[in-house]
């Protein structure tokens, strides 16, 4: 499974139909939330998300990206939550939460362990990787982009039985990459029966930034690219000025990239319902499956064949 839920897709201020920046990902057995603002811990509960979130990436620090998480880990807390929670971001991440999140307050009922990172600095996780990239905005900034480990490529017991291997642990260690050795003294080598390694499955996140060759490096053939889409065409000068992205500006970032599928968010409160200007303006650039998020929209992203 990897599941990607919108728990917010307005800019700056909320609006009735759209919450500030949060993003739940699940991916098989782990929760991560990409930013977290305020109100999130309430779209988690509508939308059926889940509050077992093991680790949250934080994009960058202005107020609509975080602030969400001051109430959320409160909560977990009150619920006697005993696993740490590991929170990741760019500078100040340690000064600014620990600040917003231990001032003054009671202690957590478990361990919140806060990582200031910088673009490169990839986290492993369970059969994946977050990995922070640079982006251009008016704070220090970083996209994260999920890439899931290599899968094992497809094993044909046909062929292995075609050359005398005997079903059992032979089958087991040449789909683990083992070349085995046989009664007869052949040796019998993984290649031989198993197709390459086929790759994982790629989710890039953006936060707010203006379109930059990082997040085209970053985001080259992901399955889903999501990206900034504060404004339309006639807010150009205006994207340019606070460092955010056009419809038109991020449907060029997944041509050049060659996603397969992007989605746009982070809408300034003007298109909270007319959003309809911002795919007529990325169609211009971008003929390939493309989605304007909500919340409580939810993507399944496929595995690759």
């Amino acid at each position: 499974m990897l599941r990607l839920t919108f728990l917010g897709t307005s800019a700056a201020q909320p609006t009735i139909r759209r919450n500030l920046t949060g993003h739940a990902v699940r991916r098989e057995r782990e929760l991560f939330l990409v930013d977290c603002g305020e109100g999130t811990q309430r779209q988690l509960i509508q939308f059926g998300a889940g509050f077992d979130v093991a680790a949250i990436f934080f994009t960058h620090f202005h107020a609509d990206h975080y602030l969400g998480a001051i109430g959320f880990l409160r909560t977990l807390s009150m619920q006697n939550r005993a696993e740490p929670l590991d929170l990741y971001g760019p500078r100040p991440a340690k000064r600014l939460l620990e600040t917003m999140l231990f001032t003054g307050a009671e202690r957590f009922s478990y361990e919140v362990r806060i990582h200031e990172v910088r673009a490169g600095e990839a986290v492993r996780r369970d059969g994946c990787a977050m990995v922070p990239f640079p982006t251009e905005h008016r704070t220090p900034s970083l996209g994260w982009a999920l890439r899931e480990d290599a899968r094992p490529g497809r094993f044909h017991p046909d062929k292995a039985e075609a050359l005398g291997i005997p079903k059992g642990p032979l089958f087991g260690a040449l789909q683990r990459g083992e070349p085995v050795t046989l009664p007869d003294g052949r040796t019998v080598r993984p290649e031989e029966v198993v197709e390459p390694a086929r790759r994982g499955r790629a989710l890039v996140i953006t936060g707010d930034t203006r379109p930059c060759a990082a997040t085209v490096e970053a985001a080259r053939g992901a399955d889903v690219l999501v990206h900034d889409c504060t404004f339309g065409d006639g807010e150009a000068e205006r994207a340019e000025e606070t460092l955010h992205s056009t419809a038109r500006g991020a449907a060029q970032v997944a041509h050049d990239a060659g996603v397969v599928r992007l989605v746009l968010t982070h809408l300034s409160t003007r298109y909270d319902r007319a959003w309809e200007p911002l795919v007529e303006q990325a169609r211009e650039v971008w003929q390939g499956p493309l989605d304007v998020a909500h919340d409580g929209m939810v993507l399944e992203v496929p595995l690759p064949a």
